[in-house]
């Protein structure tokens, strides 16, 4: 009996030992970004850029393409983001409306306008594609938005 409550108390002994710590894995990168500088309008294009992670500075939001414009003395921007499914970009869509103060839906876009950090923000998803202007009004970046759609397949 004495050499079984040895045995015990050895088991006991041997299965409390402190756990091994796993290694850490490192943050995984973000997906790389696929540069749409293509689609995007070149008409008063001044320049354009890939943005790794948080576009227009929305933290729910991927990396895309920004194209920087000037015309009749106003600056504006469009924006690109690719996405694998339709799906993932109807949920982007839904996260830049999260990030607009007093969005207005449009209908006829099947996007919203509403204002951001960024400034104004008229944005929509089309097919895999979430895209649209900053910087205007929702009478100017109307018509670029549906030109800019048009690009878009």
């Amino acid at each position: 009996m004495r050499s079984f409550v040895i045995l015990a108390a050895l088991s006991l002994a041997a299965c409390s030992s402190a756990p091994e710590k796993k290694a850490e894995a490192p943050p995984a990168a973000p997906p790389k970004v696929r540069d749409d500088t293509s689609l995007l309008l070149s008409a008063n294009r001044t320049g354009a850029k890939v943005v790794p992670d948080h576009l227009l500075g929305i933290d729910k939001l991927p990396g895309g393409t920004i194209g920087e414009y000037e015309a009749a003395g106003q600056k504006y921007q469009l924006f690109v983001t690719e996405s694998d499914t339709i799906q993932d970009a109807a949920l982007q869509l839904l996260d830049a409306r999260g990030a607009m103060k007093d969005p207005e839906y449009i209908s006829y876009m099947g996007g919203y306008f509403g204002a951001t950090g960024s400034g104004a923000l008229y944005v929509f998803a089309k097919t895999r594609y979430l895209a649209g202007v900053v910087g205007l009004s929702k009478d100017k970046a109307d018509p670029i938005a549906r030109q800019l759609a048009a690009q878009l397949h």
